[in-house]
């Protein structure tokens, strides 16, 4: 199980993320002003790579969209993937982090589809060892996915028939809202 470390981000996660997002074609603002609105983590089974599914959302938009982000931690940089380098941070604890768009990153795919064929588990954001038991999962039927699709702006809608995992968050207005995250792709 991973550790979570109460400790120092520099600079924090919402800062990087505040730059990062607009260079993505998915992202529908201007310029951000973003607060995390909820979120969960997946632990790797080597004990290397941080993995989190953060929701944010932009409060500087007038639509107010939730943006679900999942983002690894890395000790060292990962090969081939510069163009999933969110940014790079300080951490109290580990030292240098590099932070990358997790659904480029292997590690974090892989956990992806085990969460959606019931072999991993949701773990809450910000403690160590504990499940997030607000984490909704339906699991596909195959041994594992063929392909994970991640929701950057999560549907509120029905979820695929073949599996999906959603998660609730508190939109700007402070209203509990839930949405998919994740869906599987059998064939």
């Amino acid at each position: 199980m991973a550790v979570v470390h109460h400790t120092t981000l520099e600079p924090g996660k919402l800062e990087l993320l505040t730059a990062w997002l607009p260079t993505r074609e998915w992202f529908t603002g201007t310029t951000p002003h973003l607060h995390k609105a909820g979120g969960f983590r997946l632990d790797d089974p080597d004990g290397e790579v941080g993995i989190e599914h953060m929701l944010v959302v932009d409060t500087a938009d007038a639509r107010r969209p939730v943006y679900h982000v999942p983002m690894t931690y890395r000790g060292a940089p990962l090969p081939g993937a510069d163009a999933a380098l969110i940014g790079t941070s300080e951490h109290g604890v580990l030292g240098t982090r590099w932070i990358y768009d997790a659904a480029h990153d292997p590690v974090a795919l892989a956990q992806m589809a085990a969460l959606l064929s019931g072999r991993a588990v949701a773990q809450d954001q910000n403690l160590s060892d504990t499940p997030d038991r607000t984490v909704e999962v339906s699991a596909v039927a195959a041994a594992t996915p063929k392909t994970v699709r991640v929701n950057r702006i999560p549907p509120r809608s029905a979820a695929s028939a073949h599996g999906w995992v959603r998660v609730g968050w508190t939109d700007a207005e402070g209203t509990a809202a839930e949405g998919v995250v994740l869906e599987a792709a059998v064939n």
